[in-house]
């Protein structure tokens, strides 16, 4: 079901390099169909956005943008108890991204110089939610709670209605969070009619959200026209566990990744053979009572490993070197890594900190670097949604002394008209 690599060493490093290589291609096929999509929805707007949701989404609805009242109605066939729960989860959302919120500042200097930075939120964010093989609630509250922190002055979200019906969860989700507007469309259309802006659906600054392989490509292809997040790719958790960690909870965490896709990456290093042979074993016993077998099985044949490593050392190398979207620390004294994990998404300490409490409950947010991007990638977070602006306001008591270095510089850049504008002022004086 899961691949062993019991040696550690060469044979770990090669299978470490295998996992590095799996979204390394694109599928042609899709880019293609996608690039078409986008095209025809820039041309012919609300028409190509309802021929798409006949054909992919089973029928286009009356209207794109489904109307505040009928988002209020469906909220309400929500399980009370799961709507207390969503309130719970966004109030730490909130409460972890209010702390990242920056201010404008101005600083003075003694020459009479201003200098300052202004911060502002983004006029109008689309944020997409899947309606697919899963819909996911808290996906709305941990995009759309920071971008309503930054000060985004309007949040449009747009999910695929199958069949006509529109999910009360998410439409309770989107209350929560304080989604401004809902379009009841998705797919890689939905991303090009925010993107591009039609007669009824309006173009946005910034499309966030999670989607399957054609949205992903949709945003990518479109970053540029707008900003997004990221290029998502499938969902991965590593990780790190010693002698001491629990086989049952190793299992379960490696499974909660898997559920998501047959393309999601579940590893577990580890410096105990005993450990791996266990937790392969709870594998095996676990997957047989969970509703997403099928998935998870798939999933862990393609892209899932156990490696016995032969020391911490390494196991932390592979970890860094795999950056991986979630990193589970599961040994002795957790905090004793905390400072050599480099490269992560979200890391999770210790055994009571399973992945799952961060991607509903905990506050960080779960939208987070895949497939190594997490070298150079952040999480979402209230900076997503801010532009920042400098400014600069001289007296002429201040430039006229640094008037000929400014020239200098100028021109040993070949750039004459930059050291003309500087020259005109320095000659009047």
């Amino acid at each position: 079901m899961i691949k062993m690599v019991l040696e550690g060493g060469a044979s770990a490093r090669e299978y470490v390099k295998l996992l590095k290589e799996r979204n390394r291609e694109a599928g042609r096929k899709v880019e293609n169909a996608v690039a078409e999509i986008l095209e025809n929805v820039r041309r012919d707007g609300d028409r190509a956005v309802r021929m798409y949701a006949d054909k992919f989404d089973g029928g286009a609805p009356e209207t794109l943008e489904l109307p505040r009242e009928q988002v209020e109605a469906l909220a309400e066939k929500a399980d009370p108890l799961f709507v207390e729960s969503l309130k719970k989860a966004a109030e730490n959302i909130r409460d972890f991204h209010q702390r990242q919120k920056q201010q404008s500042w101005l600083t003075t200097r003694e020459d009479g110089v201003l200098m300052g930075q202004r911060i502002r939120g983004l006029a109008r964010v689309g944020l997409y939610v899947p309606g697919g093989t899963a819909a996911y609630p808290s996906s709305v509250l941990m995009n759309a709670i920071p971008a309503k922190i930054a000060g985004v002055g309007e949040l449009i979200m747009a999910t695929p209605v199958k069949g006509g019906k529109a999910n009360p969860d998410i439409m309770a989700a989107a209350l929560v969070a304080g989604v401004d507007r809902v379009l009841q469309v998705g797919g890689a259309h939905a991303v090009a009619a925010m993107a591009y802006g039609t007669e009824s659906i309006p173009k946005v600054d910034k499309i966030v959200g999670p989607g399957n392989i054609y949205v992903a490509t949709a945003k990518k292809q479109l970053y540029g026209t707008v900003d997004i997040d990221m290029v998502a790719g499938p969902s991965e958790i590593l990780v790190l566990a010693d002698e001491t960690a629990d086989a049952c909870y190793l299992a379960a965490d490696l499974m909660s990744q898997a559920e998501h896709d047959p393309m999601a990456s579940s590893i577990l290093l580890t410096t105990s053979a005993q450990l791996a042979r266990e937790t392969a074993a709870e594998l095996e016993r676990q997957v047989q009572t969970l509703s997403r077998k099928e998935i998870i099985l798939e999933s862990l044949k393609n892209f899932g490993a156990i490696i016995v490593c032969a020391s911490m050392d390494e196991a932390v190398g592979f970890a860094n070197e795999l950056a991986p979207e979630h990193l589970e620390v599961c040994v002795r004294d957790p905090m004793e890594y905390i400072g050599r994990l480099d490269n992560a998404g979200s890391v999770f300490l210790g055994n009571y900190s399973p992945e799952p409490l961060g991607d509903y409950f905990a506050g960080p947010n779960h939208v987070l670097p895949t497939s190594g991007t997490a070298r150079f990638f952040s999480p979402l977070s209230v900076d997503s949604f801010v532009k920042k602006s400098s400014f600069i306001d001289y007296t002429k008591s201040a430039l006229l002394p640094q008037a000929d270095d400014i020239i200098r510089l100028a021109e040993a850049e070949g750039l004459t008209a930059h050291a003309n504008s500087i020259r005109v002022r320095k000659e009047e004086a």
